[in-house]
């Protein structure tokens, strides 16, 4: 009679279980109509913000803005003339603010160059900008070489994934899948097809959807995320549903287990 009884009990606990865990596949696969050996991109373009063909996968380079700050280091043959270039490097500063290595960026999109002076920026890629220094430093030094750190690309990430955060960027580029990867991945419960991605760009703040199950996701201008983009991936259904379920069934479970508890306790007696 025992045996029956806790038979009864599992299978009531399974079922439960089934009702509340059960997701569709479809739902929560990425990148589902991508084809099997289906041919490369035959070209790559380095673009902003221009949308491209089929054939072409997008590269983004981020632009620099007022606020941004930009770590710069001058070197050239002659060491002592370069170091009038670098005041913001020292071996005594401990400070962990980036801004004591960097350069902010004002409002007019200037920094200020010891010897050099104001040079704008804003507006440029971090390639473009050291070009613009190469040709200026020629004046002073020979063979100059300038390395450029954006110092605060950051992304951050909310909702249905498993470590919400903001993360800094090391390579000054970063894609959404990446960007996602860095916070765990999504969880379970994620809706892939509807997540929003909120942009500012020269003053204006954007909102994007994009539906990461379908492989045009990769010619989006939203693959690569900007500097400060905001991504939030709200909850599917399925958590809303699950929830429900639960809600409904628990009590009926409880005192199912109840009833079952009270018989043993009898038949023990």
């Amino acid at each position: 009679m025992k045996r029956s009884v806790w038979r009864a009990t599992s299978l009531l606990i399974i079922m439960a279980f089934a009702l509340v865990s059960c997701r569709s596949q479809k739902k929560i696969t990425y990148f589902q109509d991508v084809q099997k050996n289906e041919e490369p991109a035959s070209r790559i373009e380095w673009k902003n913000f221009t949308p491209v063909d089929s054939n072409k996968l997008v590269i983004y380079e981020p632009l620099i803005q007022p606020n941004d700050i930009l770590k710069i280091y001058i070197t050239s043959i002659n060491k002592e003339a370069s170091s009038f270039f670098n005041p913001l490097i020292s071996t005594d500063v401990t400070v962990d603010d980036p801004q004591a290595y960097g350069y902010l960026v004002d409002s007019y999109g200037m920094i200020e160059i010891p010897v050099m002076g104001s040079v704008k920026v804003a507006g440029l890629t971090v390639p473009q900008i050291r070009d613009t220094l190469k040709v200026r430093l020629s004046k002073y030094l020979d063979n100059p070489a300038v390395r450029i750190i954006f110092n605060n690309y950051k992304v951050t990430l909310l909702g249905e994934v498993m470590r919400p955060g903001v993360y800094t960027v090391q390579n000054e580029r970063i894609t959404l899948p990446e960007a996602l990867g860095l916070a765990g991945d999504l969880s379970i419960f994620a809706n892939r097809k509807n997540i929003l991605i909120i942009r500012e760009d020269a003053g204006e703040r954007t909102f994007t959807h994009v539906d990461i199950t379908n492989r045009d996701f990769f010619k989006s201008p939203h693959y690569f995320l900007h500097p400060n983009d905001i991504v939030y991936v709200e909850p599917g259904r399925g958590k809303v549903a699950q929830s429900d379920i639960f809600y409904r069934i628990a009590p009926i479970v409880i005192s199912t287990l109840t009833l079952i508890a009270v018989i043993l306790v009898r038949f023990q007696k």
